[in-house]
């Protein structure tokens, strides 16, 4: 645990999320699976879904530009479309174009972007990305919670404002940090990811709101409040990724599974009840 928290070396960093995350056992078991989604029936509507995202996917990235030879957006076509075959109950869903993006760039292997997609969709986040995202308001409701815990000066400016958590960090946990924070620091977070589950997005959206709490205090108004959320994830804090790293683990205190669990219980029963 304490050599993945101080980071992967990039040459290792596939090898490592393969073995930490079940996806090479995965992969191991399964011989063949992800070519055979691949020439599996067509679905004209998943197809196009995914169309639809490629050219917004890192358009910045000279790699995923259509120009380039050999182009990544058939990659990332191929290893959505196969996921989406896999896992109807989810099919295709914004935020995951990034999350299979990164992954296709780290391990340069389609197959095993397939099968690290999978341990995140189907494992690691619990229902993030099934049609009602239950799973992921579910999580934005818990780091509610945790926020009126541990600072409860940002809870209750929050409350008084009557902003809304999805407004502020819905994309924090659909995107995982990608195209959020800068690409070093989402890597080791992603490190510990794999390694010890979606509790480690709680620690860094807590760690990014407590060392910023004064200046978030400031705030007047919704749309302020937004706009000081989208600056949080901006600076020298966020590009100094080994003390980053180390204040996730100290800022935001002890936060366990359990607890994460028993909050992830109680949120959900309240969203169900309110329907």
């Amino acid at each position: 645990k304490r050599y993945v928290r101080k980071g992967v070396p990039l040459e290792h960093r596939a090898r490592v999320w393969m073995a930490l995350s079940g996806a090479q056992a995965q992969m191991d078991q399964n011989p063949g699976y992800y070519h055979r989604l691949l020439q599996g029936e067509r679905n004209p509507r998943l197809e196009d879904a995914i169309r639809t995202d490629l050219n917004r996917t890192f358009p910045d990235n000279v790699k995923f530009r259509k120009t380039t030879e050999p182009c990544l957006q058939k990659t990332l076509y191929n290893v959505l479309l196969a996921y989406g075959h896999h896992n109807q109950g989810v099919g295709y869903c914004q935020g995951m174009n990034f999350i299979a993006g990164y992954l296709i760039l780290i391990t340069n292997n389609e197959e095993e972007s397939f099968w690290l997609l999978d341990a995140l969709v189907g494992r690691i986040l619990p229902d993030y990305y099934s049609p009602a995202m239950l799973g992921l308001k579910t999580d934005q409701e818990v780091l509610g919670e945790l926020v009126r815990a541990k600072l409860p000066a940002v809870g209750a400016l929050m409350e008084r404002l009557g902003v809304l958590w999805t407004l502020v960090v819905s994309r924090w946990f659909i995107c995982l940090f990608v195209d959020v924070l800068p690409v070093e620091t989402v890597l080791r977070i992603w490190d510990c990811l794999f390694n010890e589950g979606s509790k480690i997005i709680f620690r860094v959206a807590l760690t990014l709101i407590k060392q910023h709490q004064e200046f978030i205090l400031e705030a007047t108004s919704i749309p302020d409040i937004c706009d000081k959320f989208k600056q949080i994830t901006k600076g020298s804090f966020v590009m100094e990724c080994h003390t980053f790293m180390q204040k996730i683990f100290s800022e935001p205190g002890s936060l366990s599974m359990a607890t994460v669990a028993k909050l992830r219980e109680s949120c959900r029963a309240r969203l169900l009840a309110q329907g």
